[in-house]
């Protein structure tokens, strides 16, 4: 079949599986479970997959990922791999839809939590299966293996506890076959129908901040007998506001601490409040210096209040990082999904995605999905349309995904597999 009509008919299984599609999604949305917890998710998934008659479907992968291996009924070397993230966050659900989450997990580390699917994790799992429905259907006409890589806890897992995309590479999850790509897509408040790309960091480097300061405990009412280590918590969540001075100007970094954890109750001075937060660099080599500069800044407050400070990074993820010969690849297939006037150049986000950990090995690419009732305004900004329901960012307790993005999600998956083993979506 010419590559033209192999296009069409994934464009026509694409809009016949997309009432299923929806469903799934909106089943998911319901039903969210959290980093290294999505038990039923992956079983629902699995199912799934059985069902469309995947070749080999393996389960729990780094806790509960699900990778499917399509084979195609040609021969060909090549191996795409398309994934999508499973698991939701501690939000409220605020959407405002009749399939809204009222799921709280009870017993949650650090919990209970309402749980929601405030990222649209989602939507991307349901758009990847409704694209292992059309290419399952189409496997006669692919010349090589699709791997449909469903992730655990991108999110990223308890502290105690592994999990995420290095997690399945650590366990061999797509060691057989190889990929020689990857590729996947996040929903976000862009205006529905417009994808976003980015040649370089799509997104940035990540950490996990853990701040833990020490002083004595004692009763609130005599505090001289004890050592606060409120005050010290109270001067590294002011002092981190300095941190950007002593960074390069032009290089985006965030740190940002956004819970605190003390141990007591209103009239108890703690022995220990342990701060939790982030690093973001747009420039992964600014990383070192970033922890280096909280490090010091972390020290030498708690020195100042008599107390001390333990200071650790963890689940470090390098930015997702776009080759330009991967996004000259795909640009015919980006303009032939959503049409070139949809297909723009976003700038650079200190969100992170542990996607990098496939991209940056197999090389590939990852890309943005407009998913809200927006448009561009005259400075290309979003703006909420007339009559929309308007911007609610990633995780926001009123994000939300339209209905109308998950056949596009779909169609998208499916061309870059498609044409990555025909050869056509190839670094040149």
């Amino acid at each position: 079949m010419p590559e033209g009509e192999v296009h069409a008919t994934l464009d026509q299984r694409a809009t016949a599986v997309a009432d299923d599609v929806v469903a799934w999604r909106r089943h998911l949305h319901q039903h969210p479970e959290l980093s290294n917890r999505e038990r039923e998710t992956a079983a629902f998934v699995a199912e799934r997959l059985r069902a469309m008659k995947i070749d080999t479907v393996r389960t729990g992968i780094a806790g509960h990922g699900v990778v499917g291996v399509l084979r195609g009924g040609m021969p060909g070397e090549r191996v795409a791999a398309l994934r999508a993230d499973m698991d939701a966050l501690p939000v409220r659900d605020l959407c405002g839809t009749d399939f809204a989450s009222h799921v709280v997990d009870i017993d949650y580390p650090g919990g209970p939590f309402p749980v929601s699917h405030a990222c649209g994790h989602d939507a991307h799992t349901a758009m990847l299966l409704g694209a292992a429905s059309v290419l399952a259907e189409a496997r006669d006409q692919l010349p090589g293996t699709v791997l449909f890589v469903f992730q655990p806890a991108e999110e990223g897992p308890p502290v105690a506890e592994p999990g995420g995309a290095r997690a399945m590479l650590d366990e061999g999850a797509l060691d057989d076959p190889t990929p020689t790509m990857a590729f996947g897509l996040h929903v976000v408040p862009l205006p529905k129908g417009y994808l976003g790309y980015r040649v370089g960091n799509q997104f940035g480097a990540s950490c996990l901040v853990r701040i833990v300061l020490t002083g004595m405990q004692v009763h609130g009412s005599m505090p001289w007998q004890g050592v606060d280590p409120m005050p010290a918590a109270g001067a590294v969540l002011t002092g981190i506001g300095q941190l950007y001075r002593q960074l390069d100007a032009f290089h985006p970094v965030t740190v940002t601490l956004g819970h605190v954890e003390d141990v007591g109750r209103f009239n108890i001075i703690g022995e220990t409040v342990t701060l939790w937060g982030t690093i973001r660099c747009a420039v992964e080599s600014d990383m070192s210096e970033a922890q280096k500069r909280l490090t010091t800044l972390a020290q030498h407050s708690a020195s100042a209040y008599n107390c001390t400070a333990i200071v650790d990074f963890m689940q470090d993820v390098p930015a997702v990082h776009n080759r330009a010969e991967w996004v000259d690849a795909a640009l015919p297939t980006f303009h032939r999904v959503l049409g070139p006037d949809k297909v723009v150049v976003t700038p650079a986000t200190l969100g992170y995605d542990d996607v990098s950990e496939f991209v940056n090995r197999y090389g590939g690419l990852y890309v943005v999905l407009g998913a809200q009732d927006l448009e561009f305004g005259p400075d290309g900004i979003p703006v909420p349309t007339p009559g929309g329901r308007g911007m609610a960012v990633n995780h926001n307790p009123g994000f939300y995904v339209d209905d109308g993005t998950l056949e596009t999600g779909v169609r998208l998956h499916a061309h870059v597999a498609y044409d990555h083993l025909i050869g056509a979506l190839v670094p040149a």
